[in-house]
């Protein structure tokens, strides 16, 4: 892709985002990011925090008068003495706020405490600011919780742990659990576009500035992740070295079996999803077969797929290459390393009986957001392998709790609207240029069943 082209996306994606951002800001938009263990800037001080209280806010009421509660998760920073938590706790107790998990991190001048509190319905984010201010509190950040965030921490990071280590794909969703809501950007070692400066390579220890962290990526190059609106603090900067340490000595992989995904939905407690088919089972190898009767395999790909994703390319027309990369053709195979790579996200490929490569789908990480992009073999197009291909991209990333995902293409790109229409979901369309932006707003129950399109 030219400078140019990336320019354009860049511009109309802004517009998009700002966009949408109004749009969550409403009562009933929805957030960015995981929404299991999301971290929010604080409210205004008159704000109302929330429309409704999570779910479990109104249990174990009978401990606080009969009166409704609602959970909180809360970090502020006290003095490194004796007697600084127990005054911290008195003034909260004044407010009936009860003190239910606790975390200690450490700092150079004080401890961040982070605590997930019960405290009655009635109390604004700025009375809980202004109890821990009274207690000797600093640098106090509020937001609302739910019962999921009662989850038990060392079982979380060892789940986290877990998933890291059966798929490599893993690691950017494991770092954004752990982190809670933030910015999480790949940097290869080799850019397609040019070479790597000096100063852009991390040490091995990796860099903590306050809300940006830099790390060694195990696949080569960098990892950069932000949370402008909370600083990081050296226990979690030494967490997320140690996720990606793992990441590092395991070395690439992708799970090749059924046993592995349940295995991993097990001790990640993914108890919401424990009835629903695994998507990432049916993704490693669905054999399917097509309305005129031909046999396919849909499966995961990785950079092992790299010599049959070229032959693709060079099976394709210039005309949907040129649809698939919104650029100049013969940039297309050197961005075929990094696309493969489950660093960037994960991609399915379609294959024949034979073996032959037809077409391939990619979910990208994007920062905070998410990626569809799909290419299909000239002489297979229009077989419905597109839509088949999209549904199961856009299933997977409603499975890792991805609020959105986008598809950037161009206006004449018939069948990619078809195909983003046949999800039948909330879509929004941004045009600039012939740039087309089209996102879908994923629902939190599962996508609608029915016939998985013709077009593609």
């Amino acid at each position: 892709m030219s400078d140019t082209t990336l320019t354009k996306r860049a511009r109309i994606r802004n517009t998009w985002r700002q966009r949408l951002a109004e749009r969550i800001a409403t009562p009933h938009g929805l957030p960015w990011g995981p929404g299991r263990h999301s971290h929010a800037p604080p409210a205004e001080p008159d704000a109302d925090t929330g429309a409704m209280a999570p779910r479990a806010a109104l249990a174990r009421s009978s401990a606080h008068g009969g009166g409704a509660t609602a959970l909180w998760r809360m970090r502020t920073t006290v003095g490194d003495e004796p007697g600084t938590l127990a005054a911290l706790c008195t003034a909260l107790a004044v407010l009936r706020v009860d003190l239910l998990t606790l975390q200690t991190h450490p700092l150079g001048a004080g401890t961040a405490d982070e605590m997930l509190v019960r405290a009655p319905i009635e109390l604004s984010a700025q009375a809980l600011t202004s109890a821990a201010t009274a207690g000797g509190g600093w640098d106090t950040w509020v937001e609302r919780a739910d019962a999921h965030d009662l989850v038990d921490t060392p079982t979380h990071v060892l789940g986290l742990a877990t998933r890291t280590a059966l798929d490599t794909s893993e690691l950017p969703l494991a770092l954004r659990q752990l982190l809670g809501r933030c910015t999480i950007r790949s940097h290869p070692d080799r850019p397609p576009d040019g070479q790597q400066e000096p100063a852009d390579r991390v040490p091995a220890e990796g860099v903590l500035e306050e809300t940006i962290m830099r790390l060694r990526d195990p696949a080569g190059g960098s990892v950069t992740i932000e949370r402008p609106y909370l600083r990081f603090t050296p226990t979690e900067f030494a967490r997320a070295r140690a996720l990606i340490e793992l990441g590092t000595r395991l070395g690439p992989r992708v799970p090749h079996n059924a046993a592995d995904q349940a295995r991993e939905a097990d001790r990640t407690n993914k108890s919401n999803t424990a009835n629903k088919p695994n998507t990432a089972d049916r993704a490693n190898k669905s054999p399917a077969t097509l309305p005129e009767g031909n046999e396919i395999i849909v499966r995961r790909a990785d950079i092992s797929d790299l010599e049959a994703a070229r032959e693709l390319h060079g099976r394709c027309s210039q005309a949907t290459l040129a649809l698939r990369y919104h650029g100049p053709v013969g940039d297309a195979d050197r961005y075929l390393e990094h696309l493969l790579s489950p660093r960037y996200g994960r991609t399915l490929a379609v294959q024949t009986t034979s073996g032959r490569l037809v077409a391939l789908g990619h979910l990208l990480w994007d920062g905070d957001e998410t990626e569809v992009a799909l290419l299909v073999e000239d002489a297979w197009q229009r077989r419905g392998i597109g839509a088949r291909l999209l549904r199961q991209l856009v299933e997977m990333a409603a499975e890792t709790d991805c609020g959105y995902v986008y598809a950037v293409t161009q206006s004449t790109n018939t069948g990619m609207v078809a195909a983003m229409r046949g999800l039948r979901l909330p879509l929004d369309y941004q045009i600039e240029e012939g740039t087309l932006v089209i996102t879908a707003r994923l629902a939190a129950a599962a996508l609608p069943t029915g016939p998985r399109g013709e077009n593609g």
